[in-house]
């Protein structure tokens, strides 16, 4: 059985197979899904994806409003919208 920080489903198991025959377990983090803006749903840029518990906050994301949330258009879209709202 291995070690219990290994038996967490957090983990991806890689089975290898050794010149011996026999069968090895080889663990590693799962890597992150590609961020995607929230309104229109395509692929933000800017944004780091996997092992980010090795970057500050600023490296992760841009530092604008709605950084690593919305893409810059959305976003343009968004502010003129509710410029409009205001004005009327």
């Amino acid at each position: 059985m291995p070690r219990p920080a290994l038996r967490s489903r957090s983990l991806r198991r890689i089975y290898v197979k050794l010149p011996s025959g026999k069968t090895a377990i080889h663990y590693e983090r799962k890597k992150n899904d590609i961020p995607k803006c929230a309104m229109c749903k395509k692929p933000l840029h800017g944004v780091k994806t996997n092992f980010l518990h090795k970057y500050g906050k600023s490296e992760k994301r841009p530092e604008r409003p709605f950084g690593g949330y919305l893409c810059s258009s959305c976003l343009a879209q968004l502010i003129k919208a509710t410029v409009r709202q205001q004005i009327q």
